[in-house]
């Protein structure tokens, strides 16, 4: 009988004597490869202390020795979440070593700086304020999937979480000096260079303008002033509000490019030197050509989001790149990454992960960043709308993303993806074309002969939908598949507004 904490609830108001008694976690914040709830009216302290107790009680399960590395995105309610778990982690007898405010990768570079098999970093990443999350591992440098997810939510709402001795608190001083000398052991970049380096007031403002400055290159700031209201712009830089303000930064200073991170830096969204904002998955190709140019016949992993150039593009072809799309979400491409030994995976967020020689297998929007400035550093002769207009011309859209509840989500893109197996079995057409293949390893995403597509897939972290939709062959196309794909989400009345639109 564990008597440290009762099983948690998901029916608890704010401002009750139950709330402030009982742990409250709601069960669809168990996502599929971290957590995240809206703070208060999904998750209380105590539910995130309950979190921690089953987290600790996981790992101690897995047979990992009972160490763990936290830390903490800039948000005004982070610190205290982060001391709940911390509380819940100490019960279940871990080694708690609290390395503060941090970016993700910064957590996850302390696992091998520290030699600590797991980690749990709270944030919310690029979520609006108002929610809390915690990504979390136990193998560096992965972190869970649906089976280790799946296991502790049962832990933590059957209340299976047990106490242990052995629990303890160790503060950890100098991880940001650490791992600023870790990417600046990368070398200088010897091009001359202006770059903005666009935080949006998040936690990548107490780190990227200083590592992108020791590398040589002209450091522009912007909105790098910590400031947990987020007073601009949530920080990610899929939002086209951030975009926008990146393209106005670069023609105003006449920049080379713009760097925009995410909440918790393990993203990076790139405008070049003409104000064009180039999507990550494109910036993916442009470094795969230039690392499979240095590494012939590199195995690269993208997630089916991702742009149709990376088997298109003749250089990729020319290099012997060999490329495997795989399910959206950091811990899905990070793993397929590790599995396969890829030089890199890439996905459209703005998530780059890169193995050795490039880096350590995790998602960093610093290491992303100087991935890119050496490409730069490499054709001194090219500026990056040169690179950018170098590439096979599509038309694509951002990423785009309709309400719908979580408890629905699931459903909604299962009748979908069931409806659009059985149109192409009927052989039915899409944009006025035959359809050459529907892919369903993550939602449905159908191509029409000309190679315009189309994604419907369920958000791996918040109550919506997305959609994504690219052509080769014309702008029209690629709003005519957005069109389609707009009114089969109509058909289904739990799909709401978006929070983007072409």
């Amino acid at each position: 009988m564990n008597d440290s904490l009762a099983a948690p609830r998901a029916d608890l108001k704010p401002n009750t004597l139950a709330y402030e008694t009982t742990p409250l976690v709601k069960a669809t914040g168990f996502r599929e490869y971290d957590a995240r709830w809206l703070y208060g009216p999904e998750i209380n302290l105590l539910g995130v202390q309950a979190l921690g107790l089953g987290l600790g009680t996981l790992i101690r399960e897995a047979g990992r020795p009972p160490r763990i590395v936290v830390g903490h995105d800039f948000r005004a309610y982070s610190t205290s979440i982060k001391q709940a778990l911390t509380v819940g982690l100490m019960t279940a007898g871990i080694e708690v070593n609290d390395i503060g405010l941090a970016l993700s990768p910064v957590a996850y570079f302390a696992q091998f700086a520290l030699d600590v098999p797991a980690v749990a970093m709270v944030t919310a990443s690029h979520n609006e304020n108002g929610w809390t999350g915690v990504k979390m591992g136990y193998d560096k440098p992965l972190t869970f999937g649906p089976d280790e997810m799946g296991r502790l939510k049962e832990i933590v709402l059957a209340g299976k979480g047990r106490a242990h001795a052995g629990g303890a608190y160790k503060w950890i001083p100098g991880l940001r000096e650490r791992y600023l000398d870790d990417l600046a052991s990368a070398g200088t970049i010897k091009r001359k260079l202006k770059v903005i380096a666009a935080c949006g007031n998040g936690t990548a403002g107490a780190y990227a303008p200083e590592a992108l400055s020791r590398l040589g290159v002209e450091v522009i700031p912007m909105d790098a002033e910590l400031d947990h209201s987020f007073p601009k712009y949530n920080p990610n830089p899929e939002d086209l509000v951030m975009l926008h303000a990146m393209q106005h930064a670069v023609k105003q200073h006449r920049a080379d490019l713009a760097l925009g991170f995410d909440g918790d830096g393990d993203r990076c969204g790139v405008v070049d030197d003409e104000g064009e904002e180039i999507f990550a998955d494109k910036i993916g190709v442009l470094i795969a050509r230039d690392l499979s140019a240095l590494n012939p016949g590199a195995q690269f992993v993208v997630d089916v989001k991702s742009t149709g150039l990376f088997v298109t593009d003749p250089v990729l072809q020319k290099n012997g790149a060999k490329t495997v799309y795989w399910k959206t979400g950091h811990s899905y491409i990070k793993r397929k990454s590790h599995e396969l030994g890829a030089l890199a995976g890439f996905e459209k967020s703005g998530h780059f992960f890169f193995n050795k020689p490039v880096g350590r297998g995790y998602d960093d929007g610093l290491v992303a960043a100087i991935a890119l400035l050496k490409m730069l550093d490499r054709n001194p002769d090219k500026k990056l709308s040169d690179l950018r207009m170098s590439l096979p011309k599509t038309w694509q859209s951002p990423t785009m993303s309709p309400k719908c509840a979580d408890e629905a989500k699931y459903g909604v893109v299962e009748k979908i993806v069931a409806e659009i197996e059985s149109r192409a079995k009927r052989g039915d057409k899409i944009i006025g074309q035959k359809i050459r293949d529907v892919v369903t390893v993550n939602g449905v995403r159908i191509t029409a002969e000309d190679g315009t597509w189309g994604l419907i897939r369920a958000s791996s972290n918040k109550p919506e939908l997305v959609v994504v939709v690219e052509s080769p062959a014309s702008e029209a196309n690629m709003r005519a598949m957005f069109e389609e794909l707009d009114d089969v989400l109509r058909q289904h009345k739990e799909v709401g507004v978006y929070n983007q639109k072409l």
